[in-house]
């Protein structure tokens, strides 16, 4: 019987995430360690993900405090969720810099203590950061400003 149902629940979670992804890395051509493949790096996440999650699991047993799971913070959980399906919908129609700044201000205020101020200097100072390093830096093709927006 585990100690920490906490620690059963979120290995288990890594694990499905780790065999989810590298399912999906298994498409990709892998190549060697040499010579990587687009899907390589992919698969050793996956696999560092499992294993994570078994260590997580073996630690839950072996050390872990019994207590009720709690409570789920089911607003942070959609803020979140919901902030990255905008990203995904919105990016190429919005631009990145006002699909960033969307996405980062709700994912902020996922958190309890993160206030609306807060939140929209968090926004505005990580889309710079990743503006700079994305499209300035890398080279990313995406437009800052995407045609749905008149400017």
């Amino acid at each position: 019987m585990p100690k920490s149902v906490k620690d059963l629940l979120a290995g288990l979670a890594f694990i499905a995430f780790g065999l989810a992804f590298g399912y999906a890395a298994l498409g990709y051509e892998l190549g060697t360690a040499l010579r990587m493949g687009p899907g390589y790096f992919p698969l050793v996440l996956a696999g560092i993900l499992v294993a994570l999650g078994i260590g997580v699991i073996v630690e839950g047993m072996l050390a872990g405090e019994g207590g009720d799971i709690g409570t789920v913070p089911w607003r942070g959980a959609a803020l979140i969720l919901g902030a990255l399906v905008f990203f995904g919908y919105a990016v190429q129609g919005l631009g990145l810099a006002p699909t960033l700044f969307v996405t980062v201000f709700l994912a902020a205020l996922a958190s309890q203590r993160t206030g609306i101020p807060t939140a929209a200097l968090l926004a505005l100072a990580l889309t710079a950061f990743c503006i700079a390093i994305f499209v300035y830096g890398l080279g990313v093709t995406l437009p800052l400003v995407g045609p749905w927006l008149p400017v």
